[in-house]
């Protein structure tokens, strides 16, 4: 394929656009004259679609010509079993991480705090540092080496599972060892006092739940196979990973409706009234399935569900002793507005700087040996512990306990906490009836720390919420990108929450309105920094609402979210998507800018197209196989009908005649690869045909190489009809004659008919050819065999392979006058993997990929088009 660069030239070069603006992109391409800007990181084209538009072939009519009524309802059947399996899978692996991090961290603790209660009567608190220091770094030591086993398990997870359901293939992404490295690395790293949550990794695990438990195989596990022959493709793995994505919201939230709507927000491209229901009701099972086994351990009342997810805000409710108090006014809506613009501000300066750092570890750390990535998870763990410790030692004041704060220790337990309010209270180096607050914030886990800041009814200092935010913001932005499993839902409301108590102390002391309810200010600034954070708004509002249990917090959420992503969207994106960019995977956003209407199809197009024919030797298949990565190609026959027309001009066609002159480029150099890989065939007929047709002379100077392979023919690869053969004789354009599009072949269906000997020889008809089933074509499903792997020596190069009963014969296809914004809702909406361009009499001109339709490709585009006017 072309680069996508070349529209940037002009920019980089003012001296050279005289000259460059004559060019095509794909001559641009061939002399090397792209650039890239040094700070934008351009998609990249090796990462793979998925196909989630059925290809209706033979052997799937076929299938759907057996199946009646009884077997599509157990069919139907079967699905919603899986989806019940994997919402419980799911609630069982959230049960799994929350127990041994209660289970480790409660240890830590115990040890860690005996010892400085020991300690401050004996001046060894050295020694209490160095204790905290073996746990933390331990437990991060082995989060850091299961990353290093599967190096995508790191981070939160939901970047690359919003590339998946956009119609991303990210390597490794839905593996069995990728979900257990993530549910063993973020218990350590929970464990290990990093300031990272739970709750992200929750929402990657149970993505690779609903995408591994409906196969029934893994690579991870080969000796076990069982033949399951359902849900065999991409658009059933999406609609799974779309329920295992929401079951992992509702398992770490207690929110199965915020989980449906996260998986519609932020993930899947394609959406329909059965995936909504089947999403619910996966989510509903991980919720009460993770909610049951919670209550009976922790409470041992079996069947109480009093525990509904991971993390639980409590009860939120003024004191019965004070009747002035109320939850929130509407005065406080203008108070909640200013909230939600400071969090959207202080949301993006974060997003800056982890968007440096991370840039900094892709050119210092990453490329260096992994250990280097270990010691860096250790240094931040060093320094975070550090830091917590002295914090919690020297920067807290004792703080007089509140009378009232007996009464709230009911309404707490009833959330769900293993302790409450008071027992999570830190009394270190204060006297009798006094608290140290800040290590009431750093001293707990980040959860009872959340619940303090919410319920506590004692007041923290102004300077001690102040520092505890500073330390927390800095500490958690660098924390989140290291090499471990690391969520940051926890640590972005823990910061948020520090805000707005913050906000509601300054409110009570300086401007004197006590009616005012703490509690609510904290809630609304965890929201706020949040939104301000991830950018989220529909789903977060509901999840939000959800775990409060507090229906009449909706509107100020609502309102807070909302304008703190607008605020953060002002500056730059949210922390996900600059993840994915940084990645270079390309995306898809919701829809194009207005301005890209501008751009036809043919403007986007990839006019250099590799073909089939529908009835191929096994040798070219092999040759185009080898020499290209292209994962789909077009059936075409030549129309030699309209040859006459193509040649004279016609309007409707000559819009592409520049495309085709200018696709010899590339295709002259694709004809020299192949012959030079088919040299490699075991067959000395191939070889002695190839040598004949290879070119032995030195390429020219650079700036004379354009004209002389425009001028240059070369015999096109020998994929014509059995009966036919190319002639010496033709001219360029009788090279590059309109070609009549049939259909669409994948890479993986062809490489499937060559391991299966699928073909018949010249002497044959095509009748003869052995027919494969639709499960037998989707047997090596998800990974089919590699072409370069295949034991060539058992095939004849001179057999013939009929692909018509294989290919689709009805994909989605526009015309080269297609606006953009057109091909683009059409390719997100169904999602598309390739989108051929066809004309008025049915001739292929180009096909267009995600590729063509990335943001950064069509601003490229773009530029161009105003540079032509």
């Amino acid at each position: 394929m072309a680069g996508c660069g070349s529209g940037l030239c002009c920019c980089c070069c003012p001296g050279c656009c005289g000259e460059r603006e004559s060019r095509t992109p794909e001559e641009l391409t061939i002399l090397g004259e792209t650039h890239e800007e040094e700070d934008e990181i351009l998609p990249r084209k090796d990462y793979e679609s998925l196909d989630y538009d059925r290809c209706i072939n033979d052997p799937y009519l076929e299938v759907l010509e057996s199946m009646d009524n009884k077997k599509a309802q157990r069919y139907e059947a079967v699905k919603w079993v899986m989806v019940f399996a994997i919402g419980v899978c799911t609630g069982l692996v959230g049960l799994f991480v929350d127990f041994f991090v209660r289970l480790l961290t409660q240890l830590k603790f115990q040890v860690v705090q005996s010892s400085v209660e020991e300690c401050t009567e004996k001046g060894c608190l050295a020694l209490s540092l160095l204790e905290l220091l073996g746990f933390n770094m331990t437990f991060v030591f082995l989060a850091s080496l299961l990353v290093l086993i599967q190096p995508v398990a790191a981070g939160s997870g939901i970047p690359e599972i919003k590339c998946y359901l956009n119609g991303v293939k990210v390597p490794g992404v839905v593996r069995l060892r990728t979900v257990v490295c993530k549910a063993m690395g973020v218990l350590f790293s929970v464990a290990g006092g990093l300031f990272v949550g739970k709750e992200g990794p929750m929402i990657h695990s149970g993505a690779v739940v609903g995408a591994g438990l409906p196969q029934f195989q893994s690579i991870s596990l080969r000796k076990i196979q069982f033949n399951f022959p359902y849900f065999r493709s991409d658009r059933d793995k999406r609609d799974f990973v779309s329920a295992g994505a929401a079951a992992g919201v509702a398992a770490a939230f207690g929110a199965p409706i915020g989980g449906t709507l996260f998986s519609l927000e932020e993930g899947s491209s394609f959406w329909n009234q059965g995936l909504t229901w089947k999403v619910l009701f996966c989510s509903m099972a991980a919720t009460f399935t993770l909610n049951f086994f919670r209550s009976g351990i922790q409470f041992g009342s079996w069947g109480s569900f009093q525990l509904p997810g991971l993390l639980n805000f409590g009860e939120f409710k003024c004191s019965e002793s004070d009747k002035k108090c109320h939850l929130w006014t509407a005065v406080d809506l203008g108070f909640f507005i200013l909230m939600g613009i400071v969090g959207g501000l202080l949301g993006a300066t974060f997003n800056c700087l982890n968007k440096r750092l991370a840039k900094y570890r892709m050119r210092n750390v990453h490329p260096k040996p992994k250990l280097v990535r270990v010691l860096e998870s250790l240094l931040v763990s060093l320094t975070t512990t550090v830091v917590v410790f002295v914090a919690s030692m020297v920067l807290g004041e004792c703080r007089q306990m509140s009378s009232t704060s007996h009464s709230g220790n009911d309404t707490l337990s009833l959330q769900g906490m293993s302790e409450d309010v008071n027992s999570s209270i830190k009394t270190f180096f204060c006297p009798n009836e006094t608290y140290n607050d800040m290590a009431t914030l750093f001293f707990n886990p980040q959860e009872s720390a959340i619940l303090q800041l919410f319920h506590q009814d004692g007041t923290f200092s102004p300077v001690t919420l102040s520092l505890f935010f500073l330390l927390y913001f800095l500490l958690s932005c660098w924390t989140y990108g290291i090499s471990v499993p690391s969520g940051l839902f926890v640590p972005s409301l823990l910061c948020g929450a520090a805000f707005g108590r913050l906000v509601a102390n300054l409110l009570k002391s300086y401007i004197g309105l006590d009616h005012i309810y703490s509690g609510t200010f904290a809630l609304i600034g965890a929201a706020a920094f949040l939104g301000g954070v991830v950018r989220m708004t529909i789903s977060l509002t509901v999840i939000l609402i959800e775990s409060t249990n507090e229906i009449t917090y909706g509107l100020p959420i609502m309102i807070t979210l909302m304008v703190a992503k607008w605020t953060g969207d002002f500056f730059n994106k949210g922390i996900y998507d600059i993840h994915v960019n940084l990645r270079g995977v390309p995306l898809l956003e919701w829809e194009t800018e207005v301005e890209m209407d501008k751009l036809r199809a043919s403007d986007i197009m990839e006019p250099n197209l590799t073909y089939v024919y529908p009835h191929t030797r096994i040798q070219s298949l092999v040759s185009i196989l080898r020499t290209t990565v292209h994962h789909a190609f077009p059936v075409v026959t030549e129309n030699r009908g309209n040859e006459r027309e193509f040649m004279k001009g016609n309007q409707l066609i000559s819009n592409n005649i520049k495309f085709k002159k200018s696709s010899i480029l590339t295709r002259a150099g694709e004809q020299r690869k192949r012959s030079q890989s088919m040299k490699s065939y075991p067959s000395s007929e191939l070889r002695n045909m190839c040598d004949e047709h290879i070119a032995t002379e030195e390429p020219a100077e650079k700036e004379d190489l354009l004209q002389q392979m425009l001028e240059r023919r070369y015999t096109p690869y020998p994929n014509l009809y059995p009966d036919q053969s190319p002639s010496e004789e033709w001219t360029m354009e009788e090279r590059f004659r309109p070609l009549t599009f049939h259909g669409l072949i994948l890479r993986s269906q062809l490489v499937t008919l060559l391991v299966r000997g699928v073909c018949y020889s010249e002497s044959q008809s095509s009748a003869s050819q052995p027919r494969l089933s639709h499960a037998e074509m989707l047997e090596d499903y998800p990974r089919y065999p590699d072409i370069h792997d295949l034991d060539l020596t058992l095939l004849n190069p001179r057999m013939i392979v009929d692909v018509t009963p294989y290919m689709n014969p009805s994909p989605f296809a526009v015309s080269p006058n297609t606006h953009v914004s057109q091909v683009f809702n059409l390719f997100r909406t169904m999602g598309l993997r390739h989108l051929p361009v066809v004309n008025a009499v049915g001739e292929i001109v180009g096909i267009i990929t995600r590729h063509n339709l990335t943001h950064e490709f069509l601003q490229a585009r773009l530029r161009q088009h105003y540079q032509t006017i």
